[in-house]
């Protein structure tokens, strides 16, 4: 782990204790089954307090907002979603967002899909390119 990722680590550690409440427990929930996928998950923290994950590219970030935890995956519209996860910015050509809502549970398996097809599809742009 370099210090970059290891300082990005702390912000978003710190980011999770300053939310003391269901946005943080959902982050903190979320970004474990996140790098749980793949141990060459980075954590990054761009844009001035965004905590985003990287794996040959940017996986998803993980934004909070009063009444939602925001996971943004960069390529979403590229991914298939059969248990339909994506709520929320789907409109676009590239992105695809999951919107948590306070007491809402995520069906986790297909979330963990999610994030390996996004791994596979960075990797594999990256190996043509």
């Amino acid at each position: 782990m370099t210090d970059t990722t290891q300082d990005a680590s702390a912000l978003i550690d710190g980011r999770v204790r300053e939310l003391d409440d269901w946005r943080g427990e959902t982050l903190a929930h979320m970004r474990a089954l996140i790098l749980s996928c793949d141990p060459e998950i980075v954590e990054e923290w761009k844009w001035r307090g965004v905590p985003v994950w990287s794996r040959g590219g940017i996986i998803c970030t993980g934004e909070t907002y009063k009444a939602v935890v925001k996971l943004t995956f960069a390529k979403g519209a590229s991914l298939d979603d059969p248990a339909r996860l994506f709520n929320a910015s789907l409109e676009g050509n590239t992105r695809r967002a999951i919107d948590l809502h306070e007491g809402v549970r995520i069906d986790e398996a297909a979330f963990r899909d999610l994030i390996n097809a996004a791994i596979a599809l960075n990797l594999s742009r990256k190996r043509k390119g």
